[in-house]
């Protein structure tokens, strides 16, 4: 919204006022919080202040009838700002402005008791008004939206032999290595928001069987024509069959991976699909340019990217393409849109050696960021949510037979 005065009380000795509005929600118990505050034009009685724009539950908490009060004061520098005036409206009467400008009368309750021929302080007119809707994750996924859940495993030599209990990778019969804790920490989640429960799931850096081929994104399930395991049991149980067949070496690419996801989440662009790319890893990278490079082309796309480091590893490379600090860029082009989130893991595992614990913790972290990168790819789209499927009525029972 934005407002303006006009002929406000003069409350400075030398010149005029320094205005600023201040805006306060009132609350149950008849008192009022201040929820806004515009800024202060100076030396002038006439102020037009800058739009300026507040969520509604702040404004009013979704109650278009309740009072909203507004108090105009003069500026002054020691902080004992002088009290102009008030008046009072609500949600439902500002939005009329919408179709019209609405005059509000500044009163001051002192100087009206005082004066017999007191008019006013001054008015305030409402000059534009307009009301956008801003969607929830909630809002896209009960429109239908799927999100498209794939898994990357470094399978490179730095991680260690799995068959010995340094390895990154080790295979214990009494509990999850670092890699089987982040895969079903942040799987078992994000496949409630899956609806067929199928996910691609890759390993890159190993040498395969039978030939030692080097592979930087082959199929954990041995199966280049549908690398789709059935459940995040599905994607460990051919997680571990891996470890058992190829042989881990290198370099560290993530890239190919990277590219492969895009190329799927490129095909759709209506918002239907979303994709999610988890890689886990120790945090060796080989191919730093060219998955800088792959990430910033990806910021374009419906897609995310989680990296979850594993490992003693110092993970400064990992950091930079979180581009939390600064937006990450390739040869001279800036990503569109942060979609990169890394966690290292062992900012979560619990001291206790509770491994659930440690899971709920990582979990949670890591996924923090996905809505908002959903909603930002929405926005810069201008999609908007799809209306929620009718529910099912319950069928009426057949009548029963004498």
């Amino acid at each position: 919204m934005q407002l303006c005065a006009n002929k406000l009380d003069k409350k400075d000795f030398f010149g005029k006022s320094d205005p600023f509005l201040v805006f306060y929600r009132s609350n149950e118990d008849g008192t009022f919080t201040i929820c806004h505050k515009t800024e202060v034009v100076k030396n002038t009685l006439n102020p037009v202040w800058q739009p300026f724009s507040i969520p509604v539950r702040v404004l009013c908490n979704g109650d278009y009838d309740r009072t909203v009060k507004i108090d105009v004061y003069d500026w002054d520098r020691d902080g004992s700002h002088d009290f102009i005036g008030e008046f009072t409206t609500s949600y439902r009467e500002l939005s009329k402005a919408q179709n019209q400008f609405t005059v509000y009368e500044v009163l001051n309750p002192r100087k009206k008791c005082k004066k017999k021929k007191y008019v006013n302080s001054g008015t305030v007119t409402l000059l534009s008004f307009s009301v956008d809707s801003e969607f929830t994750f909630v809002d896209y996924i009960k429109g239908g939206t799927q999100l498209n859940f794939t898994v990357a495993i470094d399978f490179t030599a730095s991680n260690g032999n799995p068959l010995q209990p340094t390895s990154l990778h080790y295979m214990s019969p009494y509990q999850l290595s670092a890699y089987a804790m982040a895969l079903k920490a942040v799987g078992e989640i994000i496949q409630d928001y899956d609806s067929d429960k199928l996910f691609p799931a890759y390993g890159f850096g190993a040498k395969l069987p039978p030939e030692g081929r080097i592979s930087h994104q082959f199929p954990l399930n041995n199966n280049d024509e549908d690398p789709n395991c059935a459940g995040i049991e599905g994607v460990l149980e051919s997680y571990f069959q891996s470890l058992r067949t190829v042989q881990l070496y290198g370099p560290t690419y993530f890239a190919p991976v990277i590219n492969q996801v895009a190329r799927a989440a490129a095909k759709i662009s209506d918002g239907s699909q979303y994709y999610v790319l988890l890689i886990i890893t120790d945090g060796v990278i080989s191919d730093m340019t060219q998955t800088k490079e792959a990430i910033v082309s990806a910021s374009s796309l419906p897609m995310s990217i989680i990296i979850v480091g594993v490992g003693p590893a110092m993970f400064e490379a990992m950091e930079e393409l979180d581009g939390d600090d600064v937006r990450l860029s390739s040869r001279g082009r800036y990503a569109e849109r942060d979609i990169v989130q890394f966690v290292p893991f062992r900012d979560y595992v619990d001291r206790s050696g509770n491994q659930v614990l440690s899971m709920a913790r990582l979990a949670k972290d890591v996924l923090a960021e996905i809505p908002e990168q959903l909603l930002s790819y929405m926005r810069t789209r201008d999609i908007q949510p799809r209306p929620p499927p009718p529910a099912n009525p319950s069928p009426t029972p057949a009548p029963e037979h004498p």
